[in-house]
């Protein structure tokens, strides 16, 4: 593999902020409704310069890291104020301002607040979607919540205080190359057997065994890289709605310039390259087990692959800043405070939230749902699985919490993520006929398996993925 290479993603534009084009001045600001860098001296409107790639992706070898990307370092007046309510740490350009207001509790942060601050990022993908079509979106979503939401939520719920933020991110392409072997089952016919209480459905299926080979290029791979947000365990932050909205038309970014956080916050990367490589790695393989997919239809009952690897010949990082509109709430219950967020991507206007709960009336009702399941299993004592009906209230409790909560909610980087497969090799021979099999589909097929690698951030400055 070739030496690391370093990507200039700041030529020209060293100090990351543009004047205008037109009249030099540096009041700049952007016009969320054309995307265009707009300067508020003569109002000229301009668009800022794009990184073109000199490589395509499959054809980088070795490691290319963008300046903005390299290991985390401090900037000349882009600084990190600490927010003491909450700890949240948010990004400030100070050549434009000397305070900012947290955007997850909204306290008014300090410049005597400052921590070491990470580097500037290579790229940054301006707000299109403005503030007034985020504020519909987020009312819309809690508006379908309403029913069991907390009440002091809905007291106190207004989207007068949503927020932009620009989050950090890692955007990786990957030249790898992958290879698969294992077992693959393609039903033939199911019947039923047995007769009264024994009658079940049996399957046949033809068993293969199979191969795959391929080249796969994953372009704009995309990772959170602030270790806060990577944490999708926290049981007082729900981090995984931000996660959810993804993805990002990154290949619309443009470079780094401090004009774009005028009127927004930020925050930091605190992670590098050398920590994000393994979820890069681990994810690179879950794209391309679903890549592989693409080639398996016929095996309709599931793959099980023994043997996968893949090989990275050579990827590309850019640091990069996404926006965010942001509605925030901090629930208070006893001891403890939990962060809920509503987050509308400012780019296509997905919409992921977590609304409070208030359990006693979810418990309720679900018990009423409960009471009525009982009825309908008498009522349908005949029906030979009437016994389903006691179910009806904890299906309801649990289809409820997870509506309001989302805690499941996530990115599905393994097939949104934009990828190309190349010089596909296929082996299929069939090696038997399996018969009477009383599964449904093949035991043990792990072809749509997802790595789901977390990422654990010790105390002190040491990062440790798990």
């Amino acid at each position: 593999m070739n030496e690391d290479k370093v990507i200039n993603t700041l030529q020209g534009n060293e100090n990351g902020q543009n004047k205008c084009p037109k009249c030099g001045a540096t009041d700049i600001t952007l016009n969320e409704r054309t995307g265009l860098l707009r300067c508020n001296y003569c109002r000229f409107e301009f668009p800022n310069k794009v990184i073109s790639e000199t490589e395509e992706v499959n054809t980088i070898t070795g490691q290319s890291v963008g300046v903005g990307a390299s290991d985390v370092v401090g900037g000349k007046d882009i600084i990190t104020l600490k927010c003491s309510s909450c700890g949240a740490e948010v990004v400030i350009d100070t050549s434009q301002v000397t305070n900012a207001r947290c955007h997850w509790c909204r306290n008014v942060l300090s410049i005597n607040e400052q921590v070491p601050n990470g580097a500037v990022p290579d790229i940054v993908l301006p707000f299109k979607i403005t503030k007034e079509e985020a504020r519909n979106n987020i009312e819309e979503f809690v508006k379908k919540r309403k029913f069991f939401a907390h009440p002091k939520f809905k007291e106190e719920f207004t989207t007068e205080n949503i927020m932009g933020v620009y989050f950090p991110y890692m955007v990786v392409d990957v030249n790898s190359h992958a290879s698969f072997s294992g077992e693959g089952e393609h039903l033939v016919r199911s019947y039923m057997v047995g007769s009264d209480d024994n009658r079940h459905t049996e399957y046949d299926a033809d068993l293969y065994k199979i191969e795959r080979e391929f080249d796969l290029s994953i372009k704009g791979l995309t990772i959170e890289s602030n270790s806060d947000r990577l944490n999708r365990d926290s049981s007082d932050k729900t981090n995984n709605i931000i996660n959810s909205i993804m993805p990002f038309d990154t290949e619309n970014a443009t470079k780094w310039d401090a004009n774009y956080l005028r009127g927004y916050t930020s925050e930091k990367r605190d992670t590098n390259v050398s920590d994000l490589e393994p979820l890069v790695e681990a994810q690179s393989r879950d794209i391309a087990r679903y890549a592989a997919n693409e080639t398996l239809t016929y095996y309709d009952r599931g793959v099980r692959w023994d043997y996968q690897k893949l090989d990275i010949k050579g990827s590309r990082w850019k640091a990069a800043y996404l926006p965010v509109w942001l509605y925030s709430y901090q629930q208070v219950s006893g001891n403890k405070k939990i962060l809920h967020y509503v987050a509308v991507n400012a780019r296509t206007k997905e919409t992921m939230g977590s609304v409070p709960i208030h359990l006693p009336k979810l418990i309720i009702v679900s018990c009423i749902v409960e009471v009525i399941g009982f009825i309908l299993m008498l009522l349908a004592s005949d029906f030979d699985y009437s016994f389903l009906f006691l179910a009806l209230g904890f299906v309801f409790f649990f289809v409820m919490y997870s509506k309001y909560r989302n805690k499941s909610a996530r990115h599905k980087y393994e097939v949104e993520t934009d990828k190309t497969m190349e010089n596909v090799l296929k082996t299929d021979n069939l090696i038997t006929r399996r018969t009477g099999l009383t599964n449904s589909s093949m035991v043990g097929a792990n072809n749509r398996f997802v790595s789901n690698m977390k990422f654990v951030k010790k105390s002190g400055d040491k990062n440790e993925k798990s």
